[in-house]
Parts: C-alpha cells; structure tokens; sequence
C-alpha cells in the first residue's frame, strides 16, 4: 500500500445499519435563546459566558452557518456544545463534531461522557464493533455528540448513514485545514464541502484558532457556509475575536541555536516560571534538551511522535497531574491538552508561521494569572524552513513531468506503482508531487489508480508555494518586530480590538523581560539617533521605507544593518519614531509588503534604551552568559563580550539588586498607573515612562511634586500635569489598577 494510500485508508461503515434507518422528523423552530443560559448552568456548571461566547452561541443557536476564529483556550469548545444541546432539545437530532485527530475526538468525547452526555466516536483506533454501535446509537437518536474524522467520508455508505437523520448542527474542528492557505492544509477536509449539502436543514459552526482574513474567506467558500445550499437559508455571522492575550507576555530573543538550551533553562528556573512547555525544533533535540535538565535535578520530559504511544500518554498523563513540570515537546504536543496552569511556554526556533505560534502560545496562562512566552530564534531558522518548503513543494517542472506521465481522461486509470515508474520519479519526491497535483486539480484519484486532471494546475500551485513563502517571511518580520508584539497578532488575524498595546511584551515593557536586558544609549549611538531622525525630519509625515532609511542615515557610516536595526526599535519602543506596514504592487501585479517609518509628535524627549544580548547566567542557569555574534563593521556596541552596563543613574548596586529591594505593592500599581496611561494613548508603556524613572519613583518613594522632578529621567511635563496623581499612586491612595 503506497503512502497516499494509507492517509486515505479507513475501515468501512456498516452498509446494513444505514439501511434500517428511518426518515427523520420536521425539525421544530428553536425557541428564545435564554434557554441557553439555563443549560450552561445546570450541564456545563458555568454562571456566565467568557467573552464573545454568548454572541456566538446565540447564532448558532439560531441556526446560522458561522465561522468562529479564536484562539486556543479561549472556549471554542462550548461555542458548539452548548448550541448543539440547545437544538437537540428544541428539535431533535445529534450534533456531528468533525475533529482531524484521534486524541482530540478521544479527550472531547471522556470530557462529554463525564459530564453526563451521551457522546461517541468512530476513528480507526477504535474496532469494526465499537463503531457499529455508535452508528447504531446515532441511528436511533441516543446520541447527544458523534465525533469522526473528515476522511470518514469518503467511506462508501457513511455519508448516506448520517443522512437517514437530521443532524442537530455540524460543527467542524481546525476548519483551516480545509484551505491551502493555511498553515495545517489536509486535503481530506475538501470532502466537507462536497458532502455537507447531503445534510439539508443543519446548521454548519466552523472553528479555528488560526485563520488570517484570507483563510478565513476560503473556508466560508469552500464550506458553502451562508449560501443556502442546505437548506438553511442563513447568511454566514463571522466571529473573529480573542487574540489578545492580557496575561501572556511575549518576548523575542534574537540568538543563535548554541545560546538556546542556557536560556531555556534560565526561562524555566524558579517554581513561578513552571509549569513550563518547551517546543524544540526536532524530536532529537527535544530527548537530549530534557534528559539534560533532567540530569540538572529538574522534573523534566520529551515528548514527541517517534515515542510509542503508551510513553506519550505517560508523559501527558505525569504533566496534566503535575508529576512532571517541564515538557520538552516538537508540535505534535498540545492539540487537546487542557491544563490551565502552564506559566511559561518556550519556543527554541522560529515556528513556521504566525498561526502555528499563537496556537502553541496559547498553551499557557489559561488560568489567567501572569504568564510568559519566549520566542528564541534567528535567521538562521528561516533558513532551514526554506529548505523543508523546497522540499515539500517540488519545482513546477517535476509536477509537469507527472503529470504527463498520467494517462488522459479517456484512457484507463494507472495503479500508483505503475505511476511511479512511468514518471521516474525518486520515493521521496513522488507522493510529494502526486499529492500536490491531486490538491490542485491535475490529477484525479479513481480509489487506488490514477489519472490525469485539468492543466491548470500550475497558478494556483505556485500562488499555494508563495503563501507558504510568505508565512516564513511574517515569522521572519515578527522576530524583528519593534511594536507591540499583541497587536503585530491582532493585525494579522484581523482581530479588531483596539485596546491599544498590551503594556507587557518585550516591546512594550522591556525591564519586565525574564531573559533581555536594555542599557541607556551611548554617546556615540545619540549621534547615530540623531541621524537617523533628522532623514526622518525630512520625510515628514509621509515617511520613509526602512530600507532607504538605512541606505540615506547610517549605512554611509560604516554602521551595520543590525545596529540600526537595535537603534530604530530604541526609538519605537520610546514612541519617538512609528513603524507601520505598508504595501504595493510590483510589475507582475502581486502586493509587496515593506515597513515604513516617521517621526511621532509630542515625545520627542523620551529617553531610549537597547537591548542587550539575552542573559542565560541569571536564575542560576547553567552554560554561562549568552554571546551574540559580533560582526566586521562598526555597530552599537550590542555584545556581551563588553562589559555589562551597571545603569548606575537608576539608583545604587546592580539593577537587579534594586528591583528586588524596592517596594512590590509600589511597583505594581505604578505599572498598572503606567499601562493604563499607554493604553488610553495608544502608545508602547515605555513611552509613558521608562522602566528606569518608575524603578526611580519607586525607590525615592516622594511625598512632594519637587521630590518627584528629583527622581532621574521623569519627563518634566509629566510632573507638572500628573505629578500628584502619580504622588497618589506612590502613596497607595491613587488607583493604580
């Protein structure tokens, strides 16, 4: 059996249970929604919706197709549970969940039974009789849930089984699969949209936690949600929400593979950073990361698909009863694992998109309470997810040469060997080239054999390699981010919160970073500012790409892209200088992105800090301080091989020594004052005042407006306009929260 095969395999449905069935009742009208109110306390246990979920559920509840995009652990889940029960009751019907992986249908099914419903499952890791009776149970209508794969239907008789009932609703997990524009694109999930219409009268809910606006259209297309072509006669409500994560902050760390194992380790010293899940780029990686810090005396684990599954349950098993804190994992953990107190979550490479990032940062804080994500990456990373794209996307001349090779529509189809030899394709590059034909409409699977489709394959094959291209690139442009690092995802998902920056990623509060640390400019790096906005000066208001910022500013120095690269996000993170994203259109009509800069009004005195190379020696990890690479030509000086700044204008000793003595319950509500303050104006919490002036304020602890103007680097304005609010704050009768 080939490999394409075996990923369209399953067992076959019980064709004599589907013909007992008997033709379904008219469904009944759904009655007012504050039915759902009452079931989501006595069924579910819950006293109220978490945001956004009621909206949905009603629209659901009121039999509209609807697409619901948030991310993990914002409770999709209800957002069809509690609707579905609600038309079971009112109608009739079982609710059909289509879930793309075993453990996922297995985890919602325990979840369901557990709280009383009547819920199954067909999957292949079930027997042939365990799925005839769930086909039974649902034939009869004692099923509440029915959960099965989408490659389910394309058995023959199944799909004509679950139309002998109208379903209740038909809600589809990880809806993004069904597009080529997604990051997790699963051909079997095209079936959905042409077996769908043989269920008249259902509701359709799709769910995803990672769909940009351009998934999200095709997934609407592709399902037929909103056309009526089931009788449902709905538009389609899209509800896309949830993205920003107010108790994850986000920070980045540039450096190289060799410093990341010591600055893992730092991110997960002391029992308030763990529990703690770690992705590692390989499954060798992940057995040797964790049997070094295992070794180190912390409670530790790999995780990943090479290991057999009585070891994987084990691992996930010991870490959801908190035997385990530290899981060392590739991507293969984390679908279905629902522990909400995961204080730190560690990337030690880029992801290969933006969605696959916010879907594994998800992992943590589901509880609420404050918890962190480090990203440790470089381009580096972006290198060796070219490779894996050039691998898994053959060039166009190879797919043409397949697709001569396979028979035309009038001749009899080939088996996949024969297809095989006939195109002298390797082992390697042959599923990879027939899968790719097959996804775009150039050759057409009649059961085991082959034969040749349209010839139009080739655009949208290549529009599908440059989307994937693009993906990395975004990653790429996420790792240099100079913003807010929860609205760089907001934009990218089309989240339209507009609550203005988070106030804790790296960006906005760099003095709350567990592995950066910044330093005031030198002289030398003022002059370079000083370039670099007086080119800005003479943009104005339109702006200049940040490019040409550097070719016309300090490339001319001898400064190196990198340097300016550090100075320019000095200068946004201070809210002295804006960076947004811009786009145009080349000669072959595609829309180029690029980042363009400009001068920002009113804070032009704001003081600037640089990061510093991550430290991996603080915490008491291991492997010593973290170098960054240095480079031939004249930078900012952002190596650790200089000596450390002491930052001695913040007060006396070592800064770290003066965040630890300064008093807690002060520096917490002026960081709350602080946030508050950057959200109403929209700009980075840095701008407000630097970390330094509130480890100042702090410290002084003034009981007057001149011991206030004293504390170093204050901004006079603000003293003069907000000085006793801010004295109010310090004294804890202000409101700080």
């Amino acid at each position: 059996m080939s490999s394409l095969d075996r990923r369209m395999s399953v067992s076959p449905a019980p064709r004599a249970v589907a013909a007992a069935a008997v033709d379904p009742p008219a469904p009944r009208a759904p009655r007012p929604e504050p039915g759902l109110d009452r079931l989501l306390r006595e069924r579910f246990g819950h006293n109220d919706f978490r945001p956004h979920q009621r909206s949905v559920c009603e629209a659901v509840a009121g039999g509209i197709d609807t697409l619901v995009v948030m991310p993990t652990g914002a409770g999709k889940s209800l957002c069809y549970q509690l609707p579905g029960l609600f038309r079971r009751r009112e109608q009739g019907g079982c609710v059909l969940v289509v879930s793309p992986l075993i453990a996922l249908m297995d985890d919602q099914v325990t979840k369901l039974q557990q709280w009383g419903f009547a819920a199954e499952r067909i999957h292949s890791g079930r027997d042939r009789e365990a799925s005839r009776e769930a086909c039974r149970r649902y034939l009869r209508g004692d099923l509440d849930f029915l959960f099965f794969a989408p490659e389910r239907l394309a058995v023959p008789g199944f799909p004509e089984l679950l139309a002998k009932k109208t379903p209740a609703l038909v809600a589809i997990d990880e809806a993004h699969c069904i597009s080529h524009w997604g990051h997790d694109f699963r051909p079997e999930y095209r079936m959905l949209g042409e077996r769908l219409p043989q269920l008249p009268g259902a509701p359709v809910v799709a769910m995803t936690a990672t769909a940009t606006p351009a998934v999200q259209d095709d997934i609407v297309e592709l399902l037929g949600l909103g056309t009526g072509a089931r009788g449902t006669g709905s538009a389609v409500r899209r509800f896309i929400h949830g993205f920003r994560r107010e108790n994850i902050a986000l920070e980045v760390v540039d450096c190289a593979p060799t410093q990341r194992r010591a600055l893992a380790a730092a991110a997960v010293a002391g029992d308030a950073h763990r529990p703690a899940i770690l992705y590692a780029p390989t499954r060798k990686d992940a057995d040797e990361i964790a049997a070094e810090f295992a070794a180190e005396g912390l409670s530790c684990a790999a995780y990943h698909a090479g290991m057999p599954p009585p070891k994987r349950e084990s691992v996930q098993t010991a870490f959801l009863q908190g035997a385990v804190e530290v899981v060392v994992a590739t991507v293969a953990f984390g679908m279905g694992v629902d522990k909400a107190d995961v204080r730190t979550v560690v990337h030690l490479a880029l992801p290969s998109s933006l969605e696959a990032y916010s879907q594994e940062v998800g992992r943590a804080g589901r509880d609420g309470k404050p918890s962190r994500a480090l990203l440790l990456g470089s381009m580096v990373d972006t290198k060796m997810h070219g490779f894996f794209l050039d691998r898994d996307y053959p060039e166009t001349k190879v797919l043409a040469k397949l697709w001569r090779a396979l028979p035309a529509v009038d001749d009899d189809a080939v088996d996949e060997d024969v297809l095989r030899k006939a195109s002298s394709l390797d082992e390697d590059t042959f599923p990879k080239a027939l899968e790719k034909l097959w996804i775009h409409g150039g050759a057409v699977g009649v059961g085991a054999q082959w034969r040749r489709g349209h010839d139009k394959w080739e655009k949208p094959y290549l529009a599908q390699k440059r989307h994937k291209e693009q993906q990395i690139t975004g990653m790429t442009r996420f790792l240099d981010e100079k913003s807010c690092r929860q609205l760089a995802l907001l934009r990218h998902f089309g989240d339209d919160d507009d609550r203005g920056p988070c106030g804790i990623c790296d960006a906005c509060d760099p003095g709350g970073c567990r592995l950066r640390k910044s330093r005031a400019v030198t002289d030398d790096e003022s002059k370079m500012v000083s370039a670099i906005e007086a080119r800005l000066t003479s943009a104005g208001a339109r702006g200049v790409g940040t490019g040409k910022l550097y070719a016309e500013s300090l490339e001319p120095q001898g400064i190196d892209r990198r340097s300016f690269e550090h100075l320019l996000g000095a200068l946004v993170r201070a809210g002295r200088v804006r960076v947004e994203e811009r786009t145009f259109e080349n000669d072959r009509g595609e829309r180029v992105r690029y980042q363009s800069a400009s001068l920002s009004q009113g804070v032009a005195d704001a003081a600037l800090s640089l990061f510093v190379s991550a430290r991996a020696d603080d915490d008491g990890a291991g492997g010593g301080r973290a170098r960054s690479r240095g480079g031939a030509r004249r930078g900012t000086g952002d190596d650790t091989r200089r000596p450390r700044p002491t930052r001695t204008r913040a007060g006396k000793g070592d800064v770290d020594a003066q965040w630890a003595a300064a008093p807690r319950a002060v520096l917490d509500r002026l960081r709350a004052w602080r946030l508050r303050e950057a959200q109403a104006k929209k700009i980075p919490a840095f701008a407000v005042f630097s970390d330094r002036v509130l480890l100042g304020i702090a410290s002084a602890a003034p009981t007057s407006t001149e011991a206030l103007a004293a504390v170093p680097g204050i901004p006079r304005k603000l003293v003069e306009q907000r000085g006793h609010e801010l004295l109010a704050v310090v004294g804890g009768g202000g409101d700080g929260a």
